[in-house]
């Protein structure tokens, strides 16, 4: 392979990406864009849960009992009605996610050591906030069981109590569950798929319409020169929204990095190989620019970002960047964990590319 001629390639392809100016500054856009609308838009945390109170006795225990609703950063009580139907018009409206209505004999079963029940009314149009929420009141209602118990148990004479079983949750790598430091990471892989893949999936094909391709193909030019000179200034631009992404992470969201950098982008590098080799063979099999692109879509962007695990768990699916992504930059693994992962990334990058280029000789012979 000639040095010398893959320049040429590499630096025409350069010249043909700085002239086309609207689509660079699409393509260093398109980071930016993903990150800021996902990365403040697209959030799992479920906080201030706005819930309308029913409470059909009005008395001190119903209160205290509700006292544990005010003092959680889960809740927010938003008003108190007097009816079903003001529940029924506020979560039909939206205003409110749950109703939760206090019955009139309520503190009299307490004290009757009868069982009081509450009864929460869930807008269940979404199961999982839905889900979240059923949690939420579960956790309120153990602690005010607890509460009553010991009460009880002082009153009868036990003046020390300790409880058989203590629950002390330690969260590893996500300390304060936020959903930026899980979807960040994921997003790096959807920004470097999209970006390379749709790159490269229009520089055979367009080459082709333009007519140019029989020119390159009189040259001395050998097909990994071709391929290597094509792919180098768009590994280059991918690997500059990646260093965006990751620096958007760092200083806007404020993701913690655990892991080796080091370890990182010569990974990250990789993937990209993959999705560039992706978008090649894409470009080789194609007959028109059209056809290119919307076969570069549904095979990267939906996948990416609906079936890789980036934005929601999806077991058992093949998520090779988003495991590395997450790994390094939330728990500070290295290529003790990551190895397979890595070496699954290397196949793929040695058969889009190989193919892509098994291809190119068949359409140009």
């Amino acid at each position: 392979m000639d040095l010398i001629r893959t320049w040429a390639v590499f630096r025409k392809e350069l010249i043909h990406i700085r002239r086309d100016l609207p689509s660079l500054i699409q393509v260093i856009l398109l980071p930016v864009m993903l990150l800021l609308l996902n990365g403040y838009a697209l959030t799992f945390d479920l906080t201030d849960v706005p819930l309308a109170i029913y409470d059909q006795e009005q008395s001190r225990v119903s209160q205290d009992f509700l006292q544990g609703f005010r003092g959680t950063r889960y809740f927010r009580i938003h008003s108190s009605v007097f009816s079903y139907e003001e529940i029924a018009r506020l979560i039909n409206q939206r205003e409110v996610k749950v109703g939760l209505v206090l019955p009139f004999d309520f503190s009299r079963s307490l004290k009757s050591g009868q069982i009081a029940r509450v009864q929460a009314i869930i807008d269940g149009t979404d199961a999982n906030t839905a889900n979240l929420i059923i949690g939420y009141l579960q956790g309120v209602i153990a602690a005010y069981n607890q509460k009553v118990v010991l009460e009880r148990l002082t009153y009868k004479g036990f003046t020390s109590l300790e409880l058989p079983l203590k629950s002390e949750p330690r969260v590893w790598f996500n300390e304060d569950l936020e959903s930026r430091n899980f979807i960040v990471p994921g997003l790096i892989a959807i920004i470097m798929t999209m970006v390379g893949a749709l790159l490269t999936a229009l520089c055979i094909i367009r080459e082709k319409e333009r007519g140019s391709m029989e020119g390159l193909m009189g040259t001395p030019l050998k097909k990994w020169e071709l391929i290597l000179g094509k792919l180098g200034p768009y590994f280059l631009v991918g690997m500059l929204d990646m260093f965006i992404a990751m620096a958007m992470g760092e200083f806007l969201f404020q993701v913690p990095f655990r892991g080796n950098v080091l370890l990182f982008i010569p990974l990250a590098a990789l993937f990209m190989l993959v999705v560039l080799g992706q978008g090649l063979l894409i470009s080789v099999i194609a007959r028109s620019q059209l056809d290119a692109y919307q076969m570069a879509m549904l095979t990267t962007f939906l996948p990416s970002f609906i079936l890789s695990g980036a934005m929601f768990a999806v077991h058992q699916m093949p998520t090779y960047l988003v495991t590395i992504s997450k790994g390094i930059y939330l728990k500070g693994i290295g290529m003790k964990i990551l190895w397979p992962d890595a070496l699954m990334l290397c196949a793929f990058a040695a058969f889009f590319l190989l193919t892509a280029g098994r291809k190119l000789v068949k359409k140009i012979q």
